[in-house]
């Protein structure tokens, strides 16, 4: 096949989009590229901007397909990887809504996977630029994985704030690493290897980056069934260990033969025997598991070998495994109660779900995004009058600056009671809210003493801020210290706060 060459111009402008098709979609990079190729001014919406790419990449397909030059074949060295990634974002943008529709149904549908009635049609398009039968089958289970990334992770985390931006460019690249090159030709089938672990404090949304993750995940198309071959929500498993008595984890987790204890009466398959091997398992609040379990989770890990209770048969798993916990780990380890050789294995990639004050703090817009989000949760729909009714009413009690200790569950359970009383007082354990005119007063009176003093104002800092760390390196105390002296303080909110 005769090789050809690109015109000066189509060079500039496919070089553009084969940048785009590989950059990060949740980095200011890929914003600026998106210009470039629309040929637009940043005042114009996201929406239209898209479309506008969208269209001009269209266009000088359909151009190159008229003069006999839309197959990969025909080009050489860097020519021909800068037409790869073009066809291939094309074709990304022109079956966009059936991905997204599959993925609606499919969500509906549950375990069972659902037929691609556009693969067909995919596939050609693929064949058409020159991509042998093997290499269209995987990319059109590439293009699907990133449709499902961009939709777990764009729609399951909501905010703008710089500590959500950089959560979501952070998910993307523990998807598809920081180079989806070097992704797509070593690592696409080799991600069960990359541990992940979350940290954050409770009620942050670990579960939900979890999620993003674990449903993002490489499932490779089965043509002979026309679909593809899991369904991302069965390959999603997710266990919070703090759920069970120390003397049942093992079993969840591992499985057990009948009679392997008491109470065995039957056998049980555990996560790591039910996970398909595109899967992935969710293990939370593992900071609070014994040595012991911590141990057995590490032969998984190292050698992915595993055995149920009262069983010595050796079996294999072959999923991904991510990790969470809202526990201080420095601490964990400091006092023995998480092992190195164990954390060692799990951070691959550790991510940190930001507080819901520090988003707060960083963008007052930050509230309003997650009303609008925790409405439609709960209505189906914005409900623009409600949004402002709540957030009026969150300003009225709580103020600017409150520290939502629970984060972005509490703020949920918040929306709940002001839509059911019209009012919402915050979380005031464990500090009372009049403490702070109580701590006064005893000083005033000259009736406080220096250990009340100390627990009365790391309360109100905690309440402040949310977390012993910050007390901490405020107060120039030890963690531990301020945590005492936290819970020394036994002020109670008063009755008309409940």
């Amino acid at each position: 096949m005769t090789t050809v060459r690109l015109s000066s111009k189509d060079q500039d402008f496919f070089r553009l989009v084969s940048h785009a098709a590989v950059c990060n979609p949740f980095g200011d990079e890929r914003s600026e590229l998106d210009l470039r190729i629309a040929e637009c001014s940043p005042a114009v919406s996201i929406e239209q901007r898209m479309e506008r790419v969208k269209t001009r990449v269209r266009e000088g397909v359909g151009r190159l397909q008229r003069d006999g030059k839309a197959d990969i074949k025909l080009y050489d060295g860097e020519e021909r990887l800068i037409m790869q990634s073009a066809f291939l974002f094309n074709a990304f943008h022109c079956f966009s809504k059936e991905f997204d529709q599959l993925i609606v149904g499919q969500i509906e549908e549950g375990d069972t996977p659902c037929a691609v009635a556009f693969a067909r049609e995919a596939l050609a398009m693929l064949a058409g630029h020159g991509f042998t039968v093997a290499e269209a089958d995987r990319f059109l289970a590439i293009l699907y994985q990133l449709h499902r990334a961009y939709f777990f992770i764009d729609r399951g985390l909501i905010g703008q704030s710089p500590s959500m931006k950089k959560l979501r460019l952070h998910l993307w690249n523990n998807v598809f690493t920081h180079d989806i090159l070097l992704y797509e030709r070593y690592l696409w089938n080799r991600m069960e290897d990359f541990a992940t672990f979350l940290l954050g404090e409770t009620g942050t949304g670990k579960g939900t980056a979890a999620a993003a993750i674990g449903r993002s995940g490489f499932i490779p198309y089965d043509k002979k069934k026309g679909r593809f071959a899991d369904s991302f929500m069965r390959n999603f498993i997710s266990v919070n260990l703090s759920l069970y008595p120390e003397s049942l984890i093992e079993s969840e987790l591992f499985g057990h033969r009948k009679g392997a204890f008491t109470g065995a009466i039957e056998q049980h398959q555990g996560i790591f025997a039910r996970c398909s091997p595109h899967g992935s398992i969710f293990i939370d609040e593992i900071g609070d598991v014994s040595i012991p379990v911590q141990v057995k989770l590490l032969q998984i890990l190292q050698d992915r070998t595993f055995s149920p209770v009262g069983s010595h048969e050796n079996l294999r798993f072959n999923g991904r495994v991510i990790a969470a916990t809202n526990r201080p780990l420095d601490e964990l380890r400091r006092e023995g109660l998480f092992r190195s050789d164990f954390y060692y294995r799990l951070c691959s990639d550790c991510i940190l779900v930001p507080p819901l004050r520090q988003r707060l703090q960083e963008d007052q817009k930050e509230l309003d995004a997650m009303l609008v989000h925790v409405m439609s949760r709960l209505l189906g729909e914005a409900a623009p009058e409600l949004v402002q009714m709540v957030r009026e009413r969150i300003l009225v009690n709580l103020g600017s600056n409150y520290a939502w200790p629970g984060n972005v569950r509490e703020l949920e359970q918040g929306v709940r009671r002001i839509l059911l009383t019209k009012e919402y007082q915050g979380d005031y354990s464990p500090v009372a809210s009049d403490v702070k005119d109580r701590l006064l007063s005893r000083i005033e009176a000259g009736s406080l003493d220096a250990q009340e003093l100390l627990s009365a104002y790391c309360s109100m800092l905690y309440q402040r801020f949310g977390n012993y760390q910050e007390v901490s390196r405020r107060m120039n105390l030890d963690r531990r210290t301020v945590k005492r002296y936290i819970q020394l303080l036994k002020y109670q909110a008063p009755a008309a706060r409940h």
